[in-house]
């Protein structure tokens, strides 16, 4: 059994050089690297003004909050989702997401595939490249560290 608690996950925080608000801490809990076949996970916290940052996912993604209150935007539509509200956000969409509460929004999303690629509209600092590449995630994690 694959199992992950999504109240102790490790996350690593992501900034942009290009937009002070665009920032998260995320990581995959659940991805191909780790067993899935058909699925993932990602679970992402953004502080109060923070937003994900407009990219596309190449698979199609429900985003569930966990907690607070954000504002989705999905192609041309956008929408308010608070704590027990999901949606539907259709493979390789632009979509965004923004902490429109006080406290932290905690979101965590699903994907019907075990490896997904998100492409953003800015470089995410840590990984200096706007793409998020779970295969690669898990070729690096399985690297030697020198």
């Amino acid at each position: 059994m694959i199992t992950a608690n999504i109240n102790r996950l490790e996350l690593t925080e992501f900034r942009t050089e290009q937009d002070p608000n665009q920032g998260c801490r995320a990581t995959f809990p659940m991805f191909g690297a780790l067993g899935t076949r058909n699925s993932a996970t990602v679970y992402f916290e953004l502080d109060s003004g923070e937003h994900l940052g407009r990219h596309t996912d190449s698979e199609e993604e429900l985003l569930f909050i966990v907690d607070g209150e954000v504002e989705v935007s999905v192609g041309e539509e956008t929408g308010r989702l608070e704590k027990g509200e999901i949606a539907l956000v259709p493979k390789m969409v632009p979509h965004d997401l923004k902490n429109i509460g006080r406290g932290t929004a905690k979101v965590l999303g699903f994907f019907g595939a075990p490896h997904i690629v998100a492409t953003f509209d800015n470089t995410w600092q840590l990984v200096g490249s706007n793409v998020v590449d779970t295969s690669q995630m898990a070729q690096q994690a399985a690297e030697p560290k020198s």
